[in-house]
């Protein structure tokens, strides 16, 4: 069975997304992501950031990127529930970390931690209603 069919057997709450919105949104925020997380990597490189600052955003970045293969490859929903709770965790690391130094880029990833608090919680409702 294709990931689409399995995950449209899922039981999900009324308020799940379409998977067209979840693209778009993803859309708009991965370019913040990318400008954000790769000027922290670059100051962290040229030594005007020290990597212990850089690492939430390393681990926020690995976590994101992984979610999917567990999620849909995979197919196991209480790890995709425990990443998104890391990747939703490291927002908040990572946005204090980096706010002392500049906090533009702690602002900037307001929408991209409202989208995964959102996320979160509709990937935890899933994980128990098909538990």
């Amino acid at each position: 069975m294709d990931w689409m069919t399995w995950y449209n057997g899922l039981v999900k709450p009324s308020w799940t997304p379409a998977p067209a919105t979840i693209g778009l949104i993803w859309s708009i925020l991965y370019p913040i992501i990318i400008v954000t997380f790769g000027f922290v990597f670059v100051q962290a490189f040229r030594g005007k950031v020290g990597w212990t600052v850089a690492a939430p955003f390393v681990m926020n970045l690995v976590a994101n990127l992984i979610f999917s293969p567990i999620q849909f490859q995979m197919r196991n929903l209480p790890l995709a529930a425990v990443d998104i709770l890391i990747v939703w965790g490291s927002i908040i690391w990572l946005a204090m970390a980096i706010w002392p130094h500049y906090r533009w880029v702690s602002l900037a990833q307001i929408p991209y931690f409202v989208w995964v608090s959102l996320a979160t919680i509709l990937q935890l409702s899933i994980t128990w209603n098909n538990r």
